[in-house]
């Protein structure tokens, strides 16, 4: 008898710990549990620590809390300014109803990450280049309310949407270097501008104050000069001021009205009558000058022209009738190059 009370003691014993050990369930930190019976959702989330269930009848199912870090696949799409680009994201979430999270939808993972992509490529047709590029942070927000809408009801919560990159052609990346350059070049010259008008203000009213004090333009080509010659140079630039040509100019005296002026004509040299020209026989003229010499000069040399100097007519003379001399002849210096008729020994008439 004892014996048989001995052995169903070891038997219950066992078979208790059996039970606890097929009932005995651990939760972690991180994690919820949500149990089944027999297909049921029961009431609760068992929280974490050690917990016990129904064997063969309960089921427990974890669930992790943490936040997922999910990447979203590049999607290609055309803005609402007709450019094709080329976008990736990534998806923070975490679990906030865990029962929903089993419930409601087959696998939440996947599920956010299909509504990211879907979100993605609306928020690319929306917007333009220039918002994809430069106001990120207003399209995150809107992605982000995007993805939130849906998953509110599968127990998940989006903690933050970012986008990672933006993949342009090569023909926009060119177009858009040209349009950068362009735009830099233009602030560029408004800004050498802008420092040309304040440079040419300046300088109006530093030529104001030197023209009060001539002294002060002296010292100024003075310091010029001092500048220059500080190189190793052997040439010395010494600036001229243009007001001083001016007075010069001024100052020159005006010849008197009696004076003669000289003026040079160019042209075939006209035989002179009784001008003393020697002939072929060597005879002399009338006046005793010898004009073989000046036109033999002036044959071998090749030059031929005439000096005429015009005396400013008498006022005397004018009244009198008679008109102005003119001198002519011999006295005329040969200048300019002219053809000589070896045969009569003289310059050939005819226009240089």
């Amino acid at each position: 008898m004892v014996q048989e009370l001995l052995a169903a003691g070891v038997a219950a014993g066992l078979a208790i710990v059996v039970y606890a050990g097929a009932a005995a369930r651990v939760v972690r930190q991180y994690e919820r549990g949500v149990v089944l019976r027999f297909g049921r959702l029961r009431e609760g989330i068992r929280p974490p620590g050690f917990t016990m269930v129904v064997p063969f009848v309960d089921r427990l199912y974890k669930v992790n809390m943490q936040i997922v870090t999910m990447p979203v696949p590049a999607q290609e799409g055309i803005t609402r300014d007709n450019v094709t680009v080329r976008v990736d994201a990534v998806v923070y979430f975490k679990v906030v109803d865990p029962a929903s999270a089993m419930i409601e939808v087959e696998d939440y993972r996947f599920a956010v990450s299909q509504m990211a992509q879907t979100s993605l490529r609306s928020i690319i047709g929306k917007s333009d280049l220039d918002d994809l590029l430069s106001n990120r942070e207003m399209l995150n927000q809107g992605l982000e309310l995007m993805i939130d809408s849906p998953a509110v009801g599968w127990g998940v919560q989006i903690d933050r949407v970012e986008i990672k990159d933006v993949s342009l052609p090569e023909t926009m990346k060119r177009s858009m270097a040209r349009q950068a350059e362009a735009d830099r070049e233009r602030r560029a010259r408004v800004i050498n501008a802008d420092a040309e008008l304040q440079a040419s203000k300046k300088l109006a009213e530093a030529a104001a104050v030197m023209s009060d004090q001539p002294a002060a333009l002296q010292l100024r080509l003075l310091q010029t000069v001092v500048a220059v010659a500080a190189e190793k140079n052997s040439t010395l630039v010494l600036p001229f001021p243009v007001e001083l040509l001016r007075f010069l100019e001024r100052a020159a005296p005006t010849p008197p009205d009696g004076e003669a002026e000289p003026r040079t004509t160019a042209g075939p040299r006209p035989p002179a009558a009784g001008a003393g020209t020697e002939s072929g026989t060597g005879t002399e003229s009338g006046t005793g000058t010898e004009s073989g010499t000046g036109a033999e000069a002036g044959a071998g040399a090749g030059y031929e022209a005439v000096v005429e100097y015009s005396a400013a007519p008498d006022p005397l003379a004018v009244q009198a009738g008679t008109p102005p001399a003119v001198a002519t002849g011999d006295d005329v210096e040969p200048l300019f190059p002219a053809e000589t008729d070896p045969a009569a020994g003289h310059p050939a008439a005819g226009p240089v």
